[in-house]
């Protein structure tokens, strides 16, 4: 009989190799590059935020304050110090892709299709053409500690949009587009490890893959709506100063 498998078994774990961290930090630069070239200086702005973000939230919470994070190289468990560089990169990549991605899909940029799918591309693409590199580095997480946080955020987050949408007499944004844009971000790169290979196809795979993309990204959707809201009612995408009626960025052209 199959044992029962409980949100507390879920343990991130990924496995790279010295290459894909190379490559990758190519593809980060060369994507702000693009965003930098098309004016898109807000998106990029934010996407910076993201990655600065996350480092901030799994170096010091997870693995100073929680301690659930842990960072192997050459099999060898590694400190503070080289756990954080590790950890700075990971941060930087898949804060400025994951916010990036939101940004774009939030504000229905005119551009959307070709940046998300860029992202997209990426995301799966490399990992299967570094198959063949020796994985050097493995990261585990452990999540039994903070999940319930996460959904309590995302329960009082989604709470407040619903309470908005009843209440408020401005047309409000749809939150299940915003749902849909906060679970598919997640959802999308955490496929794209299991498909190649980074993180280990284990009994508790799929369980990851449903419960990550749910609250890890999404649970932050209702707080970047309210970022946003609030931003282009006083700059534009190029970052000057928004002259035009105060409407929310969704009716507002890219």
């Amino acid at each position: 009989m199959m044992d029962l498998i409980f949100l507390s078994d879920i343990v991130p774990t990924r496995s790279f190799s010295y290459l894909y961290i190379l490559l990758d930090s190519f593809f980060i630069f060369f994507f702000i590059a693009v965003l930098f070239l098309k004016k898109r200086y807000m998106t990029m702005s934010f996407a910076l935020f993201g990655g600065v973000l996350y480092f901030i939230v799994d170096f010091f919470g997870f693995y100073l304050l929680a301690g659930s994070r842990e960072v192997v190289i050459d099999q060898v468990l590694q400190g503070p110090g080289m756990t954080a560089l590790v950890l700075l990169w990971m941060s930087l990549s898949y804060g400025i892709t994951n916010f990036a991605y939101i940004w774009i899909l939030l504000r229905k940029d005119k551009e959307m299709y070709p940046l998300v799918f860029l992202l997209l591309v990426w995301w799966f693409m490399a990992p299967i053409l570094l198959a063949s590199s020796p994985a050097a580095i493995t990261t585990r997480r452990t999540t039994g500690e903070y999940h319930w946080i996460m959904a309590a955020l995302l329960l009082v987050g989604y709470i407040g949009l619903v309470v908005h949408a009843l209440f408020s007499k401005q047309k409000s944004y749809s939150i299940l587009r915003l749902f849909l844009i906060g679970v598919s971000v997640q959802f999308f790169w955490e496929a794209a490890l299991l498909v190649g290979g980074i993180r280990p196809f284990t009994e508790t795979a799929l369980l990851t893959l449903v419960v990550d993309s749910l609250l890890e990204t999404n649970l932050g959707m209702p707080y970047i709506w309210l970022i946003s809201f609030y931003l282009y009612q006083w700059r534009n995408e190029d970052l000057s100063k928004y002259q035009g009626e105060r409407v929310p960025l969704w009716q507002r052209k890219a």
